[in-house]
């Protein structure tokens, strides 16, 4: 469900199926129908169980404040289809999608493509006809056959893999590193966070056969903490303040450091370190009224970085979770991992067809007591004594903040 994109069909007179079907050609054929516009793009593309967003957020702020222009191509849209697209930080426009769109219908797509296909060609376009310096290009789901994968990037990156979307990408970590590995492109430089072993070998593997420059966090370039904190890889940059909390983030920020200089980027100190102190993405530990914060945390990988997190920002401190989730999700182990940090929980019911229920959360969850609330009802302050942390799906989320 990609939330607006049946107005721009019914308008444009485009069909698409809703389903998930990976693979790359049907994306190809389309493409090559309106003139492959992903062939004369500079990109960077970025696969991930978790931290795409952020260090793509990273890149984007970074080129932004050298003077670059930025497409941005993201998923799942956090209000609508038009978040998923963006031009130099900027949500893309109804009449620059309108434009898109009727380019598709004109080429004959209709019926060719599933919805997410359908928008990663709209994405191309959208990027070919605004021409910005550098394109950060986002896998929806996997990697190997995710309809992103039709471009051949300068650098490709991978930021971290663990168990996710496992009914379509394998049931352990190594077979759903072989799905992220496979954005991998001959010759063309890898970038990775931390993997766990038998994930890094699979990416190892993958850019040997390829012929391809592997990049490793912690071997080749690090986050360092000294006096302050200092990336060190291709060149080395003074952080003094990165506004985006975390350890997870202090990786996320040297992958997207390492990845632009990959790519050819030319970075200045003064430009990195003042993104850095700037930049935020919505969702992640980010505080919305005094004591408040809201995360995107949903699934045990993304659970047992944002405890890290507040482990270190609030070293002993109890907190009063709110948590709603899709049931696609392994909400048990990610209740389990927030459950010794809370004082209590209060589960969320809220509309979207894959919601978990409250009830559902709260049946497997370590800590018996708790209320069950829709989502209008949740209350976004704290109750002085504790740190509230509402946690879960950015459907969640989003509808929260548009509140």
């Amino acid at each position: 469900m990609i939330p607006k994109l049946d107005e721009y069909k019914k308008q444009f007179e485009l069909k698409s199926d809703d389903a998930i079907k990976p693979g790359l050609e049907a994306v190809e054929e389309a493409l090559a129908k309106v003139g492959h516009p992903e062939k004369d793009l500079k990109i960077i593309h970025v696969a991930g169980t978790n931290g795409k967003g952020s260090t793509i957020a990273v890149m984007e702020a970074v080129l932004k404040e050298h003077g670059f222009t930025t497409g941005v191509f993201s998923s799942p849209a956090i209000v609508d289809l038009h978040d998923q697209i963006r031009l130099n930080g900027v949500q893309i426009s109804s009449e620059e999608l309108s434009v898109v769109f009727e380019e598709m219908n004109s080429a004959g797509l209709s019926g060719t493509l599933t919805d997410f296909e359908l928008l990663t060609v709209a994405a191309f376009l959208a990027f070919r006809n605004a021409a910005p310096d550098y394109i950060l290009l986002e896998t929806g789901m996997g990697g190997r056959l995710d309809s992103t994968n039709v471009a051949t990037p300068l650098v490709s990156v991978i930021t971290s893999i663990a168990l996710d979307h496992t009914g379509f990408l394998g049931n352990t970590v190594a077979e759903i590193a072989s799905h992220k590995a496979g954005i991998i492109k001959p010759g063309v430089p890898v970038v990775i966070g931390k993997l766990p072993k038998d994930a890094k070998e699979i990416v190892e593997f993958e850019a040997n056969q390829k012929g391809s420059p592997l990049v490793v966090y912690g071997r080749d370039f690090r986050m360092a903490n000294e006096e302050i904190e200092t990336f060190k890889g291709m060149q080395n940059f003074d952080l003094p303040i990165r506004r985006m909390k975390g350890p997870h983030q202090a990786i996320n920020h040297a992958v997207a450091l390492e990845a632009l200089l990959q790519a050819g980027v030319s970075l200045e100190q003064e430009n990195v370190a003042t993104a850095i102190q700037n930049v935020q993405l919505p969702f992640r530990f980010q505080e919305i009224r005094e004591g408040v914060f809201i995360d995107g945390a949903h699934n045990p990988a993304a659970a047992r970085m944002l405890v890290r997190t507040i482990e270190e920002e609030f070293p002993g401190e109890k907190v009063d979770w709110v948590v709603g989730m899709l049931k696609t999700k392994d909400y048990e182990e990610t209740l389990k991992i927030l459950a010794p940090l809370a004082n209590n929980f209060t589960f969320v019911d809220f509309p979207h067809p894959q919601a978990a229920r409250a009830e559902d959360l709260q049946a497997v969850c370590p800590i018996k007591h708790g209320q069950l609330i829709s989502s209008e009802d949740v209350v976004l302050i704290n109750n002085e004594k504790y740190i509230k942390v509402v946690v879960g799906s950015l459907y969640l989320l989003s509808g929260l903040m548009r509140q």
